[in-house]
């Protein structure tokens, strides 16, 4: 052990194991927990802390004494540098193997419920190229790498259409290829990008809040659409319509070009008017024969494919038989509802954002689905007596919570119903194990299924079949 500028620096350490949010994870001298930041398990690194707590100490290896044979060449050029796709130089194999174990470990050591054997994870078909919704920032201020700034020359262009550094609030990645979006998604960006500085666009500085060019959000779908859309920080009529002229020329196949001029602090355009430009204003993802129109503030899983798996295992853990009334919580744009319709008596659907409600009744319209109801508020006042009485008690609930898990009230509620079955769809399984502690009293977890929606990454989604004890 040796210390620089206040910093330990831990020499020859073995990497045992990949713990939470990806890090990989060590075991100092004294005994205290390493997080690293930039390891693979099997590695033996050395290590400079930059944060040391009670329990643990957090660093990044700063040389690797030995390699893991469970590395493997990372695709893009950009790994390391850009925040996503952390897990890159990891086989998929191994990938598999650690979110497994997450959600395995989470489950016993937080849970602390009985619970079946595991089924094997399910991995993902397509490891790159899987998303179908990607956003992107232009920036006047781009990062340099460390390659760049060592080599002393001026770099004049400082233009950027990328990624934020992580950490770095005002600072962009300047992207020459993303693996994550299937063609043309590269494509478009790069002719933007080009396009804008061949007309003297000017490229947004977030830090003195000026500039012509905010963001470019690009969507795809399995049926071959294409939505893009361009965020402009103020009005300019002639170049707006020069730029977006030049990408509708450019890509004839553009299902939806959109924009928006949004002046505020912030990029959200959640409370924004969305212009269409061309086209339409939605694309059409389709699964299974159901049809659901996406516009650009919808909600989608953005794997679709991996989508299908997961609401199959649902719907598979739900076995329906026609008969039941199901309730779906946080049901979002309404697409688990939808897609278990078919086998239900009547399916209730409730989330708290009342434009994915209006999604949902437009989506269900679309698809000539009357036996399902959608309802809007905030779930642990919604979801109370009032609401049972008046749409009977179901047979089964599916509840898809966001990553801080069911409120304490809905497990309450919960408990109280009593239905026969819980099918629990989850993005984080340490609040889904807290919440299986809680429905333990009445409940008991009879099937576990990870699902790979995000390679490359370490976010796992799991799905558990708990049925009344």
């Amino acid at each position: 052990m040796a210390r620089k500028n206040n910093r330990v620096i831990f020499e020859n350490l073995e990497v045992i194991d990949a713990g939470a949010k990806g890090k990989a994870v060590a075991k100092a001298p004294d005994g205290r927990v390493v997080f690293i930041d930039n390891a693979v398990p099997g590695d033996v690194v050395n290590v400079q802390t930059n944060k040391k707590r009670k329990a643990y100490y957090e660093g990044s290896a700063v040389s690797v004494s030995k390699y893991s044979e469970k590395r493997v060449e990372p695709v893009c050029p950009h790994f390391g540098t850009c925040g996503g796709c952390k897990w890159q130089n990891m086989g998929y194999e191994h990938q598999l193997f650690y979110k497994q174990k997450e959600v395995e470990q989470n489950l016993q050591r937080i849970g602390k419920v009985e619970l079946p054997e595991f089924q094997p994870i399910l991995g993902s078909e397509k490891q790159y190229f899987y998303r179908n919704k990607m956003e992107f920032s232009f920036s006047d201020n781009k990062w340099l790498t460390l390659e760049q700034i060592k080599s002393g020359k001026i770099i004049e262009n400082r233009n950027a259409l990328g990624f934020h550094i992580p950490g770095m609030w005002d600072k962009i990645l300047d992207l020459d290829i993303c693996y994550l979006q299937a063609d043309p998604s590269n494509a478009i960006r790069d002719f933007v990008k080009a396009k804008a500085e061949e007309l003297n666009l000017s490229f947004f500085n977030t830090r003195n809040q000026e500039g012509f060019l905010r963001t470019l959000m690009l969507r795809t779908s399995s049926t071959g659409e294409i939505m893009v859309l361009l965020q402009f920080f103020h009005e300019d009529e002639e170049n707006r319509k020069l730029l977006l002229n030049a990408v509708a020329e450019q890509f004839p196949q553009i299902t939806s070009l959109l924009y928006v001029i949004n002046s505020k602090g912030n990029d959200t355009l959640y409370d924004q008017e969305i212009e269409l430009f061309h086209g339409r204003d939605h694309i059409f993802e389709e699964m299974e024969g159901l049809k659901f129109k996406i516009n650009a503030k919808s909600f989608y899983q953005t794997n679709s494919e991996q989508a299908f798996e997961l609401y199959k295992i649902t719907r598979d853990f739900a076995s329906l038989t026609g008969n039941e009334l199901v309730y779906d919580l946080y049901t979002g744009t309404g697409t688990i509802a939808q897609f278990v319709a078919k086998n239900a008596k009547k399916v209730v659907g409730v989330e708290s954002v009342p434009d994915a409600i209006e999604a949902a009744k437009a989506n269900a319209k679309l698809n000539n689905i009357e036996n399902v109801e959608f309802y809007v508020g905030d779930m642990k006042k919604v979801f109370n007596e009032d609401f049972i009485n008046k749409h009977g008690k179901p047979d089964v609930v599916i509840t898809d919570p966001p990553r801080d898990g069911m409120h304490a009230d809905v497990v309450a509620q919960l408990l109280n119903l009593e239905a026969e079955k819980i099918v629990y769809v989850s993005c984080n399984s340490a609040t889904q194990a807290r919440d299986l502690a809680l429905l333990d009293s009445k409940y008991k977890v009879r099937k576990v299924q990870a699902v790979d929606m995000f390679p490359q990454t370490h976010h796992v989604e799991n799905v558990v079949l708990l049925e009344r004890r």
